[in-house]
């Protein structure tokens, strides 16, 4: 932030706002990912007679894939700016794989 002398304003950095904005967005978008995979993890099948917890397991995995593919195009843009480091692929990679993995090997009934 800069002072202006003559009128006494603080100026802040556009550019430091939209990164912290940048980053908001996507911790928020991780939250509801997160979310979304958590309730697939912790879904089991109670007996061989429950079909319903493989399709909701397959959709919270694809409702968590589906808002990390927005936080990775978000990603995308804020490190093609610069706003971001690339180290914020991270967690894109890492919740979209368990989303994927925990698709795949849903309980069977």
């Amino acid at each position: 932030m800069t002072a202006d002398p003559e009128s006494g304003r603080v100026h802040r950095n556009p550019l430091r706002t939209m990164t912290a904005a940048s980053a908001v967005l996507l911790l928020a978008l991780h939250t509801v990912a997160g979310f979304f995979l958590y309730s697939a993890l912790l879904t089991e099948s109670e007996g061989p007679w429950d079909r319903s917890v493989t399709q909701t397991v397959r959709l919270m995995a694809v409702l968590g894939l589906s808002v990390e593919l927005l936080a990775v195009a978000v990603t995308a843009v804020c490190v093609n700016t610069g706003r971001l480091r690339r180290w914020w692929y991270a967690p894109v990679a890492a919740v979209a794989f368990t989303a994927l993995i925990r698709m795949v090997f849903a309980p069977r009934p």
